[in-house]
């Protein structure tokens, strides 16, 4: 049973990180058009604690990143974790040779500098998108817009497979809860069986 507890959160892990929110593919020199031109890389800066509207920013590390990674092996992705929690967590996104056309409008008028994100090269051009306050979903939005970055849709074999994880952890949860039952009505009797042993010495000794 150990052994397949373990299997099931190997298996979950690699389904994690094929499908959800982040799951995407960036263009590339061969997919690139001249509205989105190829994504280079990526640099995220945020604080280690999630207060200061720094919480999205440390999910969107946690949960989108990784499969970022997954489906853009040839992007280069780093992270900054600080402990200056007045800094504004921000995203800084690296273009070849251009900005996107949605870049400046995901940017807004409130430009914002990450003194942690890497110098872009001569041939790139980046944007930094402001993380403060946004949901790691929020975040994922934005990128999306500005890079035109294609989701990777979940493959017949994978949906079927997280259903199937699905039951397996419902069943696990309702045989803990059973379990705990029969180990909860043993106690009780024996408490019950305790006091009853003791009502009788009691009544011995009258």
């Amino acid at each position: 049973m150990v052994n397949l507890f373990k299997r099931m959160r190997k298996l979950k892990t690699i389904l994690d990180i094929r499908t959800g929110v982040g799951a995407a593919i960036f263009p590339n020199p061969t997919s690139a058009t001249k509205e989105f031109p190829p994504v280079t890389r990526l640099h995220l800066t945020y604080a280690r604690k999630i207060y200061n509207g720094h919480q999205g920013a440390r999910h969107f590390w946690r949960n989108c990143l990784p499969r970022l990674k997954y489906h853009n092996p040839a992007v280069r992705m780093t992270v900054q974790q600080t402990e200056d929690q007045s800094l504004t967590p921000s995203l800084t996104i690296y273009f070849a040779e251009r900005l996107s056309s949605t870049a400046p409008a995901i940017v807004g008028s409130k430009k914002i500098t990450d003194m942690h994100a890497p110098a872009p090269e001569s041939s790139e051009k980046t944007a930094v998108v402001d993380l403060k306050d946004l949901t790691y979903k929020e975040i994922w939005t934005r990128v999306q817009a500005a890079t035109g970055a294609e989701e990777v849709p979940a493959s017949a074999e994978d949906e079927a497979e997280r259903k199937r994880l699905d039951a397996i952890t419902a069943k696990a949860g309702k045989d803990r809860e059973r379990i705990q039952g029969i180990r909860q009505a043993k106690k009780d009797q024996e408490r019950m069986l305790a006091e009853a042993r003791g009502e009788i010495e009691k009544m011995k000794e009258l």
